[in-house]
């Protein structure tokens, strides 16, 4: 089975779906917090510094019962990708939250940590290379036969691995010849 990897643009969709259910919930709670215990109209660190803090708690939460649990958040569910340990076993709270400990690294660069998806071979961004995991898509597997259900872990392949046993340098690992083709199109 071949596996897809979840490309820069559907997951960056995903993510501002999952950024826009995040803030509405935010406002709402925002909302009827500062009804239960009105706040005089001058700036205080008073509103500002629990505003942010449950801010941080809910994105925190959310993110990692979503991806610890199913793999998959609403947005991530509505584009069809999944995300899994990088061996393809099922994320694991743990982990989870490792990974979202890595979104706030990969925002501090200007998002650099999440750029670097749409240019890394296997689609990942910092935050997928500090959990260890990756992204996949769930769609475009092939027949129906060759999907994998949700609740089945599987073994990621390389799309462009050689057979098992064989050198990707060719000649089975014998002296490699300068400008012999290698499996990944580049010469040595």
């Amino acid at each position: 089975m071949i596996i897809r990897y979840g490309g820069f643009w559907r997951r960056f969709a995903a993510l501002t779906i999952d950024t826009i259910i995040l803030y509405l919930f935010i406002i709402i709670l925002s909302l009827i917090g500062t009804r239960l215990m009105p706040i005089d109209d001058r700036f205080t660190w008073v509103a500002v510094i629990p505003y942010y803090g449950m801010a941080l708690m809910i994105n925190a939460a959310y993110f990692t019962y979503f991806h610890g649990i199913s793999g998959q958040t609403p947005g991530k569910r509505l584009f069809s990708l999944r995300v899994v340990q990088a061996g393809g076993a099922h994320m694991t709270p743990g982990i989870a939250f490792l990974r979202w400990v890595g979104y706030i690294i990969s925002k501090i660069p200007l998002f650099l940590g999440f750029i670097w998806a749409a240019f890394d071979g296997n689609k990942q961004g910092w935050h997928d290379k500090i959990a260890g995991t990756c992204v996949i898509r769930m769609d475009g597997f092939g027949e129906a036969a060759d999907r994998v259900p949700p609740d089945v872990p599987f073994t990621l392949k390389l799309i462009n691995a050689p057979p098992e046993g064989e050198s990707p340098y060719g000649n089975d690992g014998d002296d490699v010849e300068p400008g012999e083709d290698r499996f990944d199109g580049k010469n040595t």
